[in-house]
């Protein structure tokens, strides 16, 4: 069971987070589906209920404050060294922050903002809470993907910030693996919104949790009120399905291939 007590290396994916109109229909739709233990947190926490799995931390639902402009989102954080100086870095290469660097009690800090290409996303810091504490197991973050049109700028902008590396995948289109610095180590990936997909298509980070058996849950999903952008479809990274939540919310289920096929996605070093 791949799990985690450290900080995770600097850039690497290290944690996600669901914001929703009614965190207790989407506390119910991902209990149900993925079997989280969610405990709401202390009072001074406004309401963010940490989701786990085997008593360690897999994510967590907070509420949408009723004047938040945006959609019920899963939102995706990249792992710092020194947030402000991640922030530094990301506003010298042409980001934005919505929520400029700030401490979360003793957790850690945070901060959220949104890059040139329009893709919003969070930097975090740990303290007391690193981030993710299981990974690669059912029910769990196993890769984070950048879907953006511009897909040179977002190299560009998280290059500079992060010092990551990229490994076009060619195959006809447009899709790079995402390397982190100082070990290479594949930490996710970066794909091209091209012309055929709907204008109303935001630029996103997505979050890709593994299953056991893909079908199974895109129809355990659909039975709890989700919808199915995408069915299940054989890749060689293993069958994987594109859903929205109850709420809007948009995520992608996983299962890897039979041992001795390619490996899976993995986004955990």
């Amino acid at each position: 069971m791949p799990t985690r007590d450290e900080n995770w290396p600097n850039g690497t994916p290290c944690w996600i987070d669901l914001m929703v109109t009614d965190p207790g229909a989407a506390k119910q739709f991902y209990s149900s589906l993925f079997g989280w233990d969610i405990q709401d947190g202390p009072p001074e926490a406004g309401g963010y209920a940490m989701c786990l799995l085997n008593g360690r931390p897999v994510t967590a639902i907070s509420p949408k404050a009723q004047d938040n402009p945006f959609p019920n989102v899963w939102s995706t954080y990249l792992a710092s060294d020194d947030l402000d100086a991640s922030v530094a870095k990301a506003k010298e290469a042409g980001g934005q922050f919505m929520m400029e660097p700030m401490d979360v009690m003793t957790a850690g800090r945070l901060a959220f903002g949104m890059d040139p290409t329009g893709a919003p996303y969070g930097i975090w810091q740990g303290g007391d809470h690193v981030g993710v504490g299981i990974f690669n197991e059912p029910g769990t973050l196993v890769w984070n993907e950048l879907m953006t049109r511009d897909h040179e700028g977002a190299k560009a902008f998280y290059g500079s910030v992060f010092g990551y590396t990229f490994e076009d995948v060619g195959q006809g289109y447009t899709y790079a693996t995402i390397k982190r610095a100082g070990d290479g180590e594949v930490v996710g990936g970066l794909g091209l919104l091209d012309a055929s997909t709907p204008a109303e298509v935001p630029p996103s980070w997505t979050t890709y949790f593994l299953v056991e058996d893909c079908d199974a849950s895109v129809g355990k999903a659909a039975a709890l009120g989700a919808d199915v952008v995408r069915q299940p479809f054989d890749t060689p990274f293993g069958r994987m399905a594109a859903l929205t939540g109850a709420q809007g919310e948009a995520f992608s289920l996983i299962q890897p291939p039979p041992m001795g096929d390619s490996a899976g996605a993995s986004s955990q070093g």
